[in-house]
């Protein structure tokens, strides 16, 4: 017997900045804000990397 639970994609949670927050509970904002936390990190080394790479180029190029 199959288990549709497991068949089924995962659906990931998502957060709208600027939605209304008066909803959740403390849980819920202490979950926010760790998942807001860990997404700008990644953005901060994806950033850095871009940057590395950009330097790279520019020093290769130049003159």
């Amino acid at each position: 017997m199959m288990d549709w639970d497991e068949v089924r994609p995962k659906v990931a949670n998502t957060i709208t900045i600027g939605e209304p927050l008066h909803h959740l509970s403390v849980s819920d904002l202490e979950e926010r804000l760790a998942a807001l936390r860990e997404e700008i990190s990644r953005v901060e080394r994806e950033l850095a990397a871009k940057r590395a790479h950009t330097e790279a180029a520019a020093a290769l190029f130049k003159r």
